[in-house]
């Protein structure tokens, strides 16, 4: 049984007084005023105009797509370097991925890779709608190279920032980026309410539409009335509730993982071989959430490997898990098209996260850098 998970759910009595309070006040079905409260909170923290709050960020990501009439013959060049919760999304609509690699130094996506692939994607008559990058382990891709991208291809910009709430990059948060960008609050992210995802964009007719598919996509007349096929897709009131609660601890809970990602360093400063992924610049962890701190272990110079670190870690109960597992290399996914140069492959097979949560006690903590320590030196 493990005992140090890598990223559960910190909650505690404010998030349970705020679900208690949303419970009595009667809005138990999905409308209700902590549901349009929370919209509004997220919304003015990353400075846009519009937020909508869904069932997942998935659900985000596919109703963006929807919305956008991105479908079937149409290609989205999307990091392979990600959870496939992105790329189903685009396959929900019918349109085909195409996996562009990733940067050596953090494993986000490489911009250089992107522009050649959405080049000959165009070259060859292939229509390109949409681009989705996909910020890792809570910090942002380059956004400005891709938002330049996007804007020379005419294509829209979709981040999926559901890793990255609370981070920056180049002074704007992550979500203030592209059209339309994606939140997650799924159990193990920064912030939580046990399930569920925010749209968010300055366009008000997106998110009005993304609002209304949401609902299964009633036309507002007083019978049911529906001229577009539409989805159960709304968060509900109960635990937008949990979400302002979380949402007013969020900078401890973030300042919480970047200590523990500091410490990590330290650790790991002198030992030949292995190092942090992400910048070589311990100050920009202060643009990172650090929602997950990933260890990169070359085993020629290490003298071990990332696998058994991670084997010396579950023997005594503590969780960590591989980097993502590239999509390009994922059964479902090996027949589409992509832009590769072995970057993300080799993240996947040196690559190992470390238990992070805001939650973790010093103790904890110390078991697991007692075990590194052993497993590395």
């Amino acid at each position: 049984m493990l005992s140090t998970l890598l990223s559960p759910p910190d909650v505690g009595e404010l998030e349970q007084e705020a679900v208690l309070r949303a419970m009595r006040s009667g809005w138990v079905a999905p409308a209700g005023p902590d549901l349009l409260a929370f919209e509004e909170e997220v919304a003015a923290r990353v400075g846009v105009q519009h937020a909508v709050a869904l069932a997942s960020g998935t659900a985000a990501l596919h109703l963006a797509l929807v919305s956008w009439g991105v479908g079937p013959g149409d290609v989205v060049p999307v990091s392979t370097l990600t959870f496939a919760a992105t790329v189903n999304a685009i396959r929900y609509v019918g349109a085909e991925p195409h996996f562009v690699d990733s940067r050596t130094d953090d494993g986000n996506i490489d911009t250089d890779l992107l522009a050649q692939a959405v080049d000959e994607l165009l070259a060859a008559g292939r229509r390109v709608p949409a681009i989705v990058p996909v910020d890792l382990l809570g910090r942002c891709v380059d956004l400005e190279a891709v938002t330049k991208i996007a804007e020379s291809a005419e294509a829209r910009l979709l981040c999926d920032s559901a890793e990255s709430f609370g981070a920056t990059h180049a002074g704007r948060p992550a979500g203030a980026w592209g059209d339309a960008s994606v939140l997650s609050f799924n159990g193990n992210k920064i912030m939580t309410t046990s399930g569920g995802g925010m749209l968010l964009t300055d366009d008000g007719a997106l998110a009005a539409h993304v609002r209304k598919l949401s609902t299964q996509a009633r036309e507002p007349v007083p019978h049911y009335e529906h001229t577009e096929v539409g989805y159960n897709y709304r968060l509900s009131n109960i635990l937008a509730a949990m979400g302002r609660a979380q949402l007013s601890r969020l900078d401890g809970m973030i300042e919480r993982r970047r200590g523990w990602r500091r410490r990590y360093r330290e650790i790991v400063a002198e030992l030949p071989g292995v190092r942090v992924l992400g910048s070589d610049d311990p100050n920009d962890d202060a643009h990172d959430n650090c929602w997950l701190t990933a260890l990169v272990v070359d085993p020629e110079r290490a003298g071990t490997t990332a696998r058994d670190v991670g084997q010396a870690l579950l023997s005594v109960g503590i969780e960590s898990r591989p980097v993502w597992k590239p999509m390009h290399l994922q059964p479902v996914y090996a027949e589409h098209s992509a832009t590769l140069d072995g970057t993300a492959e080799h993240v996947f097979n040196l690559g190992l996260t470390l238990p992070s949560g805001s939650g973790m006690s010093e103790a904890q903590f110390g078991e697991v850098t007692d075990v590194l320590a052993k497993a590395l030196r």
